[in-house]
């Protein structure tokens, strides 16, 4: 059964609000005029949102659009203090931000493993009528009521983190490459857009591990929402290395190539200065090598690579190249 991708949901969240505060007297035998003992509320419940490495979307935020921490509980009698009201707890995959759904302002952007935040704390919880008795006051008939919690919607997306981002049109052997170079098994076929979803694959070879995500194929007019567009364009931002992977078999692949850096500049300026590679595809074909030679005298500033992800012809200079940008890693 095929998982949709999804990649960002708005969620409405509320703390929880404080439990009241007790008005009670203490009830003892020969002492009928007891002095007060209402115990405090309990606080409300945070809204705590939880970095968990085995989620990979955010199919579990659109299923479930509200997020609601437990309201504390009133206090007693004999100075018993209500629970506090249970957390809302929300996992998110690593990379995922949550921001402002009007402005898309970032709030706050989770990436690391087991990291926790906690986002909107809940109601403190109101005071008993024993906190208000005093030595010309001993018999106060009245608590403090509970705080609110606070309610917000938020917009939270997911912006994949990973070492290398395959970029290219579509069907240009993006997920064939990253099927045998990685542990992955994406769907591959003979049509453009077969991959409606970023696939995520881990190289490891001589003990390192490269973590690459294929991005659905980028058409002209992709910054401004054609194809696949903005959807999936922005899991690029985080990725340390792109490597440009063009048709050999395209008329102008040197055009070809021009147009993925234009639609990168147009989407975001800062990711046009990230290290790049570059390898033309498709080798097994006729007249290929000719396409690679003009990409290799267009580009004299880059390294220009030809591989046949079908055959596995130059997937090794290939892997060589990456591993000698990845061998000193923080």
């Amino acid at each position: 059964m095929e998982h949709k991708f999804i990649d960002e949901a708005v969620i409405e969240i509320s703390s929880g609000g404080g439990g009241n505060g007790a008005v009670h007297f203490r009830r003892e035998k020969f002492v009928p005029k007891g002095g007060p003992d209402g115990g405090d509320g309990g606080d409300g419940g945070d809204v705590i949102f939880t970095v968990r490495r085995n989620l990979k979307t955010l199919a579990h935020l659109k299923m479930r659009r509200v997020f609601r921490a437990e309201n504390g509980r009133p206090g007693g009698g004999q100075k018993k203090h209500g629970r506090r009201g249970q957390d809302a707890q929300i996992p998110v995959p690593p990379g995922t931000q949550v921001r402002e759904p009007e402005s898309g302002e970032l709030i706050r952007d989770l990436v690391r493993e087991g990291e926790s935040w906690r986002f909107l704390t809940g109601g403190r919880g109101g005071r008993g009528n024993a906190r208000f008795a005093t030595s010309t006051r001993q018999t106060p008939r009245f608590a403090e009521e509970g705080r609110p919690g606070v309610s917000r919607r938020v917009l939270v997306e997911l912006s994949l983190i990973a070492d290398v981002g395959l970029l290219g049109q579509p069907n240009a052997g993006k997920s064939t490459l990253l099927g045998r170079l990685s542990n992955a098994h994406p769907k591959t076929a003979a049509y453009p857009f077969t991959t409606r979803s970023p696939n995520l694959g881990m190289l490891r070879v001589h003990g390192q591990d490269i973590l690459m995500a294929d991005i659905p194929g980028i058409i002209e007019g992709a910054a401004h929402g054609a194809g696949l567009g903005l959807e999936f364009l922005r899991h690029v931002r985080r990725t340390a290395l792109l490597l440009f992977l063009i048709d050999l078999a395209d008329p102008d692949p040197v055009q070809t190539y021009r147009m993925l850096t234009e639609e990168l500049q147009a989407f975001d300026e800062e990711m046009t200065r990230k290290p790049r590679l570059v390898v033309g595809n498709k080798l097994d074909l006729e007249g290929a090598r000719d396409g690679l030679s003009a990409l290799q005298s267009a580009l004299p500033a880059e390294t220009v690579l030809g591989i046949s992800a079908l055959t596995g012809e130059g997937t090794v200079e290939l892997l060589r190249e990456l591993l000698g940008r990845f061998a000193v890693r923080a």
